[in-house]
């Protein structure tokens, strides 16, 4: 009778025999599985050349693409948001849509895109404030969760259940002792390291959960790929935050690898706040298998302390969006830019597009600044951002590597007007396969604040001379090309 064991030695004596043409079969439906960009695919096949059978193994797990299916819904507000971006297309196409500041005129069209590809109704009614300070902005949330009467919603991609979270879930479970309804949503992949229990914990205490793709029997993902990367907390539907800090003592510079950790994240008070809550409810949703668009409570105007002047546009996009708002607002405002664009990401790899439109804006004379860190949290994307960084040196920009600590501020301004930061990284991860959120704003006031961050950032940091990069190691070269092979992968 024959056992396990010489089952397994004879399938697998069948497959290295019929290796070549195992591989052959699986390639073909890589390439005709799904219609994808032929760097993409030529990726993937290279992977199932050097790792055969496994590669496909890897394809599955990493490479589904969930553009096709519509995973958010909001059909009981549809019409509403319908109907305000309609009233402004057409003040748009009138030329009745006003801006306070008129050197905003030229990017009315970045505007009517937004509204029509991401469905970003403009608000001018907001006040903006900037943080870069973990310390800074974790104290501002506090102090507003303290002040919630009716909800406090928090995502954010990455939570761990050390001194940060410890504060703000006994914030939280005051509040609700006080009434006040909190949800948290977690992405599962980033939050892989809290265990079941720390989110009993918070059930226990009157606080609902949601785990986003959620693990299969706790542990094995499945969709990996697919992370929702966003960082979004409403406050009473009057105050919004979203931007690149997660919840963990790296974020506020204690943690002895990274040291200090230059993050920038955003508070905004005014209506752009309630694109923020659709966004948090659309996730909820989701992860949830709820309907928070029937608690009209949710969604009641409140009363704004501030009387902020601020236009913003709230732009999300992920892997079931149509198209890659986030990744065509950049190339929008690239494009746009007359004297400077200033960008700071923690990775930088870009898709062809944006490339050759920084390429283009450098040797067309605009001073072109990007700003990366000086060490890496994840060598594969950090190694593959450095070989970018060549292309952009050779078209004449300025490039820089921050020294004080971690960078992983994400955003771009562009001549001092516009500015554009929130969750999306400049690469090709955060384009097109991780779900991100950010915040467009047209005001010169607030993007001077973020260019004033950013040129106080340059005295921290290393410029990297033509000359610098030439003298780099062999090694260092061959990690570059290694790891560039595969960044539409990263």
């Amino acid at each position: 009778m024959e056992t396990i064991a010489d089952s397994i030695r004879i399938t697998y004596l069948w497959t290295m025999d019929n290796l070549v043409v195992i591989n052959i079969i699986l390639a073909l439906l890589i390439v005709f599985f799904q219609r994808r960009e032929p760097r993409t695919v030529w990726t993937w096949l290279l992977v199932l050349y050097f790792i055969p059978v496994l590669g496909f193994v890897l394809y599955l797990l990493l490479g589904q693409n969930y553009r096709k299916n519509k995973m958010f819904r909001m059909k009981e507000i549809e019409g509403e948001v319908k109907y305000a971006i309609r009233r402004q297309e057409e003040s748009i196409y009138r030329k009745k849509l006003l801006l306070r500041d008129p050197e905003m005129n030229r990017f009315k069209g970045l505007i009517l895109y937004n509204l029509n590809e991401a469905q970003a109704v403009l608000t001018d009614n907001n006040d903006v404030r900037v943080y870069t300070d973990g310390k800074e902005k974790f104290q501002a949330l506090i102090t507003e969760m303290e002040g919630a009467r009716r909800y406090i919603h928090i995502q954010y991609y990455i939570i761990k259940n050390d001194e940060l979270w410890q504060e703000i879930e006994r914030v939280i479970k005051h509040k609700v002792r006080q009434g006040v309804e909190v949800r948290v949503l977690f992405d599962s992949m980033g939050c892989r390291n809290m265990r079941r229990c720390d989110w009993r914990r918070l059930e226990d205490a009157g606080i609902k959960v949601a785990e986003f793709f959620p693990a299969l029997l706790g542990k094995l993902q499945l969709r990996v790929n697919f992370r929702n990367h966003r960082k979004i907390v409403v406050i009473d539907g009057r105050i919004g935050f979203v931007g690149g800090f997660n919840v963990g003592r790296e974020y506020i510079g204690l943690d002895k690898k990274f040291g200090y950790w230059r993050d920038t994240h955003l508070c905004i008070e005014g209506s752009a706040v309630t694109t923020l809550a659709v966004r948090f409810v659309l996730d909820w949703n989701y992860a949830a298998k709820e309907n928070l668009f029937v608690e009209d409570h949710l969604f009641e105007i409140p009363q704004y302390m501030r009387n902020g002047r601020d236009p913003v546009q709230i732009i999300s996009s992920g892997p079931d969006s149509k198209s890659a708002e986030i990744r065509d607002n950049y190339l929008r405002l690239i494009h746009k830019a007359r004297h400077h664009i200033y960008i700071q990401t923690p990775y930088f790899i870009p898709d062809d597009s944006v490339r050759d439109a920084l390429y283009i804006a450098a040797k067309s004379g605009i001073d072109v600044r990007i700003m990366v860190p000086c060490k890496p949290d994840h060598p594969l994307v950090y190694w593959a951002t450095y070989s970018y960084i060549g292309d952009m040196i050779d078209a004449g920009a300025k490039c820089y590597v921050y020294n004080k600590g971690f960078l992983h501020a994400k955003g771009i301004t562009v001549d001092g007007l516009v500015s554009c930061y929130g969750t999306a990284n400049m690469d090709i991860r955060s384009f097109k396969l991780n779900f991100e959120v950010n915040a467009t704003i047209y005001s010169a006031r607030t993007t001077r604040a973020l260019e004033e961050a950013f040129e106080n950032d340059i005295r921290r940091s290393t410029l990297i001379t033509r000359k610098l990069y030439d003298e780099r190691a062999l090694v260092v070269r061959m990690k570059e090309q290694f790891s560039r092979l595969f960044s539409p992968l990263l």
